[in-house]
């Protein structure tokens, strides 16, 4: 949950409404297969269906009234990944600004595992 005071009152945002914005932002980008997640015990990263996107990201409260985002994503064989993730996070970093009014401390992109279709 993020707390943002503004001169009329408080709005909190819960951290689902986050991984929302977040996941489907990143899943939007050009070269993103999917949101990645670890495999139970094993550590090994899986590509997520879309109702467990969340599991992908990890969203927490500064101190500051902003946010620090992580996310694990899987990418495409062939994409640029350093250009691929400065583009992730810039629209994270807009999206979740925009919708929630929060300020966005830093986005972390883990690219966990690349596709060969």
């Amino acid at each position: 949950m993020v707390t943002i005071e503004n001169p009329n009152g408080r709005i909190t945002v819960s951290g689902e409404v986050f991984t929302e914005i977040v996941g489907d932002t990143a899943t939007r980008c050009f070269g993103v297969k999917g949101m990645a997640g670890r495999a139970g015990a094993s550590g090994i990263y899986q590509l997520l269906r879309r109702e467990s996107m969340s599991k992908g990201v990890s969203v927490t409260d500064d101190g500051s009234g902003g946010v620090v985002i992580a996310l694990h994503i899987v990418v495409d064989h062939g994409v640029n990944i350093s250009v691929l993730g400065q583009s992730i996070i810039s629209e994270v970093r807009w999206k979740v600004s925009e919708a929630t009014g929060a300020a966005v401390s830093r986005v972390d992109v883990y690219v966990d595992s690349v596709t060969v279709d």
